[in-house]
């Protein structure tokens, strides 16, 4: 994906539909390709009002850039830990198999290790992400997130091996 695709992306995600001459003013065929790009690949939607055209990030565009944050070296997580464990307990029926792996595929993303079936646990403050997911795909009690600062000793140990 071009750098000028993942702008768009980010700032499609800031609000609920953006004017298409605030993303690319006229004359700029490379932002014009780029959004016909997003559009064609089901990552945009193009809106046409009275008056303007505006673009739309969709649900699939949203995993992408979630995605993207992710693999992203812009992305930076404290060095120093902050105390606090992130735990997801994910629990998606068959039937969204599909949603499922996506979301394993994320949380591996985001340096989380699976310690049983369903729990994923991790130092690292991804929990506003996930938040976000959670919110974006109406997982409301398939996907649970804690963060606490005490879990037992064989938790730990469960994750530091499923680290190495």
């Amino acid at each position: 994906m071009s750098s000028n695709s993942k702008k768009i992306l980010k700032k499609l995600a800031e609000k609920p539909a953006v004017p298409v001459t605030e993303v690319a003013p006229k004359g700029n065929y490379s932002l014009t390709r780029s959004i016909k790009n997003l559009v064609e690949s089901g990552l945009a939607e193009k809106l046409h009002s009275g008056r303007e055209d505006y673009l739309r990030i969709t649900p699939k565009g949203k995993s992408k850039l979630n995605s993207l944050l992710l693999e992203g070296t812009d992305m930076l997580v404290p060095t120093n830990w902050d105390g606090f464990w992130r735990i997801i307990i994910l629990d998606l029926p068959e039937d969204r198999k599909s949603e499922r792996e996506s979301l394993r595929y994320l949380l591996k993303k985001a340096n989380f290790a699976c310690v049983k079936n369903t729990v994923w646990i991790s130092p690292h403050p991804y929990e506003n992400l996930f938040i976000n997911i959670k919110k974006d795909l109406g997982l409301t009690t398939e996907l649970m997130i804690i963060v606490t600062d005490k879990i037992d000793d064989e938790t730990r140990t469960a994750f530091l091996e499923a680290i190495r």
